[in-house]
């Protein structure tokens, strides 16, 4: 039996570099790096390691996924693949520890970009909010944006930061810091620091990371940790589950880590985005017949952070045939649609849940027929406010109820 460490029999390499190249990597990366027959990476990983490529060098193509079945063929020869700094926040290594095993694959990473900004900072990351938007949209960053927050943030370009300044100021975060750090441990790095309306930094590198002291203003759009945001946050034309209905609601549907949400009738698609912001994990498909209601479903999506919410206009339940299986299904109308409950009871996965709002009578006998037939918990919602009411003075102030919703909970077996 052979004493060699298994490693050595590892056929793809995965190492880190960062902008200070080759005299900053371990002997073991730079062996790796040698020893190669082909080493893929950006044009920049390629040049950073040009001293030690002694096989050929591949450049990454578009689209990107042919570069991963480039690389498969080649299993058995000795293939380097090169990422920035740890390959497994937002990098290269995280794509294809989904194609190849971990038996097969060394990875050497460098010092990251968030710790490279951490340690220039003097910020602890466990504390820190870290987000990449590269490639992403910058309405990602919305959720992070509390009073004394910290975020690092990955660019996609040098425009990233001005956006991330407007957008701060749209919000109401004009008084945030914003520190732009550039070509971090390379001889080009600069950090440079303005606040969000002031912000005047030029001639920004490519390659940065942006940093955020979150400071708000009066009436800055903060978005609270917990389910039940206020009405006012939504854009709605009335057709929008009552805050105090949608935390009760979220609670029932006890999102849990990676799970896929229908949510049937989406109205303002409240309880959808509220789902997607209790876990990065988390997917949600809305469904709404009306195209108005559809649009104003996406663009309150992207004003609460979660523009990866997959909207579908059409009815229920023919507009869901096709779509991926739901761990947990939320209908706010059209439970009496003939045919409705029985094909969204098949369509849930084992163990999901079945949660239905009723306001009408209709629909309330319907949700009576079949706890009476599968079971699983009903409950009657009951919210009062208090509202100005007039009085000879006219500052009495009494009860005035909502409509009371019937909610049933189904889990299935």
């Amino acid at each position: 039996m052979s004493s060699q460490p298994a490693a050595l029999h590892r056929w793809l390499s995965i190492v880190g570099i960062g902008e200070d190249g080759v005299e900053a990597l371990s002997m073991a990366a730079r062996e790796l790096i040698q020893s190669a027959d082909v080493v893929f990476g950006g044009a920049r990983h390629l040049t950073l390691a040009a001293p030690l490529i002694r096989g050929t060098a591949r450049p990454w193509t578009a689209p990107f996924e042919a570069n991963v079945a480039d690389i498969l063929k080649l299993r058995g020869r000795a293939v380097c693949v090169l990422a920035s700094g740890d390959p497994f926040l937002h990098g290269v290594g995280s794509l294809l520890s989904r194609h190849v095993a971990c038996e097969e694959t060394l990875a050497l990473p460098a010092p990251s970009a968030f710790s490279l900004a951490a340690s220039r900072l003097l910020w602890p990351l466990p504390q820190t909010a870290q987000l990449s938007l590269c490639g992403r949209s910058l309405d990602y960053v919305r959720p992070h944006l509390h009073p004394g927050a910290r975020i690092l943030i990955l660019s996609s370009d040098q425009d990233t930061p001005v956006k991330l300044a407007r957008l701060l100021c749209d919000l109401g975060f004009g008084h945030s810091r914003v520190t732009v750090l550039e070509s971090l441990a390379g001889p080009r790095e600069r950090i440079r620091s303005a606040p969000a309306n002031a912000f005047d930094l030029e001639s920004i590198d490519p390659l940065n990371l942006v940093a955020i002291e979150v400071a708000a203003d009066a009436g800055a759009r903060i978005l609270a940790k917990a389910a039940g945001l206020a009405d006012e946050l939504f854009e709605h034309d009335g057709q929008i589950t009552k805050r105090e209905v949608r935390a009760l609601t979220l609670s029932s549907l006890a999102p849990r880590h990676g799970e896929l949400l229908w949510d049937v009738g989406a109205g303002a698609g409240s309880v959808a985005i509220e789902w997607l912001l209790a876990d990065a994990s988390l997917n949600a498909l809305a469904v709404e017949c009306r195209a108005d209601r559809v649009a104003r479903i996406r663009r309150n999506a992207a004003a609460f952070g979660v523009p990866h919410l997959k909207v579908i206009e059409g009815s229920a339940p023919a507009a869901l045939e096709g779509s991926a299986l739901p761990d947990a299904i939320f209908v706010g109308g059209g439970a009496a649609t003939p045919g409705m409950l029985d094909t969204l009871q098949k369509a849930l996965r084992p163990a999901g849940r079945l949660v239905i709002n009723a306001v009408a009578l209709e629909t309330e006998l319907v949700l009576l027929k079949y706890h009476s037939q599968f079971g699983g918990s009903l409950w009657r919602i009951a919210i009062a406010r208090a509202d100005p009411i007039g009085g000879e003075d006219g500052r009495m102030t009494g009860w005035r109820s909502a409509m009371p919703v019937m909610q049933w909970v189904w889990v299935k077996p």
